[in-house]
């Protein structure tokens, strides 16, 4: 009777599991019937532009995606799209202090995405994204900049899976 009590509860536990694994993942995000994504070139329109910016935020949108999510890389028409651009890199003072000297500076990257769902056009969007990232005034920006770009860049990709697949 043990053995059979096994069997039956180890059948149990991989059916739950089969259908828990259909189009979700452990972030919450879900993929419906989604199976392949692309991620277009994101130019950058800012007025301040970082040489490389454009590149980092679409390589981080493509990992953020293929590592939350089963979906696969396509270079051609996807099941998820998304295009855009960068649309603001500035620095602003912060924490302005007696002397009229700011203790802190502010680095802000904007990016403008539209994301298009091919299974589901309800869910399509365009939208703003913004994030920043504050630095001591006595460091020089080109110390920091690339830690607060990817800190910058993390945040940003995260609200990007949030609004496509988790639906905030």
């Amino acid at each position: 009777m043990r053995i059979n009590l096994k069997h039956i509860v180890l059948i149990l536990i991989s059916l739950t599991l089969a259908a828990c694994s259909g189009g979700y993942s452990f972030t919450g995000g879900s993929v419906g019937e989604a199976k392949t994504l692309r991620v277009g070139y994101f130019p950058n329109r800012a007025a301040v532009v970082n040489p490389s910016l454009s590149n980092q935020f679409a390589e981080a949108l493509k990992d953020r995606f293929l590592q939350q999510s089963s979906l696969k890389l396509s270079n051609d028409v996807a099941d998820l799209e998304f295009d855009g651009q960068i649309t603001a890199y500035r620095i602003t003072p912060q924490a302005i202090q007696g002397n009229e000297t700011a203790a802190l500076n502010r680095l802000t990257i904007t990016v403008n995405v539209k994301f298009v769902n091919r299974i589901d056009e309800s869910k399509n969007f365009e939208s703003s994204f913004s994030r920043f990232a504050d630095y001591s005034s006595t460091e020089s920006l080109t110390s920091v900049e690339n830690q607060l770009v990817d800190e910058i860049l993390e945040q940003i990709t995260e609200d990007i899976f949030n609004r496509a697949l988790v639906n905030w």
